[in-house]
């Protein structure tokens, strides 16, 4: 597989070359020069394949040939001791993606990253510097899944005050090979930087430079798996029970005061509703779709940082500064990955796929308490933001029809803080009670290029 930038078709590189330099040169995004099909034989087994088999089926083509079978299926294996129940919660599914070490779905690409990183950096002797910019999860899951890996650092730019005292000890305690600074600014400005340090010259002679937020496509690429593996999931008919960190109310299981429990019938394929800030999970969904697996579309669903929602009606893009809302991860107003699905697909292509939905944080805080209340179910903010939007469709001229399923992007009990004064106390994962035993340790600097060259 060959990789292009966003803004040219010239100097191709490899996966090891995209992965390992994180932006292109020219500012662009990697995207892969063709998204591959699955072969038949995979794409009629996804309902009945184990989690582990769609993830190497799904990584195989994109990283081939700098990952040879064998080193991918240990890779597969190390980065996925956990999986992602697809689950139902009054008359839709939720697809629960926290599952794994921080309680996000960043962690499925994060902990493959690491691995893949490691495995392409084998016998270097300068070591490589990972930046992350992050609005809540992301800064944890690649801290963890980076966390004692040999001839890697890791910076993590957070912006100060802005992220949940739990996500910022995720961030900023584990110290090692790990480095938090809290900038004077928004996630778009940590961005802004991390974007600024890739494109200055005299940082990159210094230094070698990757990224891990979702503008490197070997975070991205691992993303598709959950989608895959639960759209073939539905289609054959099947739900998963809840697994140890489900969030529901004890005997709540399938239950419903307003409705019955959702029958998901074979041979229909899925909607997802993803909540989206970044879009990088949205764009790899849509990676799934193209690949063959039985998706009929997106939903993606804002806060009132609603930059792509009006691309999607108006045709016209304007990138915005962020506003500050209760889900926070997804507080982004100049989306990065937007660059790849315009790179990829048209206008009317984007919206034959995807629905665009805003909701404010009025509306999220009643819908964390209307699921818990009708359906024994804690939702967190992000996962809120999905199913209100699922709702506003369900309103309107053009309902969805077909398997539903939300994305439950994080525990709610990462955001107790907005969470329990709506609907009490949180089962709390023994993920985030061994978090929340740590003492987080970051620096704070302003939002100039020059503060973080300083520090690098």
């Amino acid at each position: 597989m060959r990789y292009y930038s966003t803004r040219s078709r010239s100097n191709p590189v490899s996966f090891a070359g995209a992965a390992l330099t994180g932006l292109a040169p020219d500012g662009g995004l990697f995207i892969p020069g063709e998204i591959p099909s699955y072969p038949e034989k995979v794409k009629n087994s996804l309902g009945t394949m184990d989690y582990f088999d769609v993830a190497v089926e799904t990584i195989r083509p994109y990283v081939h040939p700098e990952l040879p079978g064998s080193v991918l299926e240990d890779l597969v294996h190390s980065a996925y001791s956990f999986a992602a129940p697809l689950v139902p919660v009054g008359d839709r599914l939720v697809l629960e993606l926290f599952h794994g070490p921080t309680a996000a779905f960043k962690d499925f690409g994060a902990r493959f990253m690491a691995r893949a990183f490691s495995y392409l950096r084998r016998g270097e002797d300068k070591p490589l510097r990972i930046l992350v910019a992050t609005s809540g999860d992301t800064g944890g899951a690649v801290a963890d899944g980076f966390y004692g890996v040999e001839g890697i650092f890791v910076t993590v730019l957070y912006p100060k005050g802005r992220v949940t005292p739990l996500q910022e000890k995720q961030i900023a305690a584990l110290g090692g090979n790990i480095e938090a600074l809290a900038v004077e600014g928004s996630f778009d400005d940590c961005q802004a930087l991390v974007k600024a340090a890739f494109g200055n010259e005299g940082l990159r002679k210094r230094l070698d430079l990757s990224s891990a937020n979702s503008i490197n496509v070997a975070r991205l690429i691992p993303q598709a798996i959950y989608y895959s593996a639960a759209a073939g999931k539905a289609f054959a008919g099947k739900t998963d029970p809840d697994g140890e960190a489900t969030p529901r109310v004890s005997g709540a299981y399938g239950t419903s005061k307003s409705t019955v429990a959702c029958g998901v019938k074979a041979g229909s394929p899925i909607t997802f509703c993803v909540p989206s800030g970044n879009f990088g999970n949205l764009t790899a969904g849509l990676y799934a779709l193209k690949m063959g697996a039985p998706i009929r579309g997106f939903i993606a669903a804002t806060n009132s940082n609603k930059t792509v929602p009006d691309y999607l009606e108006s045709g016209e893009y304007h990138a915005r500064v962020s506003q500050a809302t209760i889900s926070n991860a997804m507080d982004v107003g100049a989306p990065s990955n937007f660059e790849r699905m315009a790179a990829h697909w048209t206008l009317e292509q984007l919206r034959s796929m995807i629905r665009g939905v805003h909701v404010s944080d009025d509306d999220t805080r009643k819908t964390i308490s209307a699921v818990h209340g009708d359906c024994g179910y804690f939702l967190d903010p992000h996962g809120a933001v999905g199913w209100r939007a699922v709702d506003i469709l369900s309103a309107g001229n053009v309902p969805v029809t077909g398997p539903l399923a939300v994305l439950a992007t994080a525990h709610p009990a990462k955001f107790a803080e907005t969470v329990e004064p709506l609907i009490g106390s949180i089962p709390v994962p023994a993920s985030i009670k061994t978090a929340l035993s740590r003492n987080p340790q970051s620096r704070t600097i302003p939002a100039e290029l020059s503060a973080l060259a300083d520090t690098l």
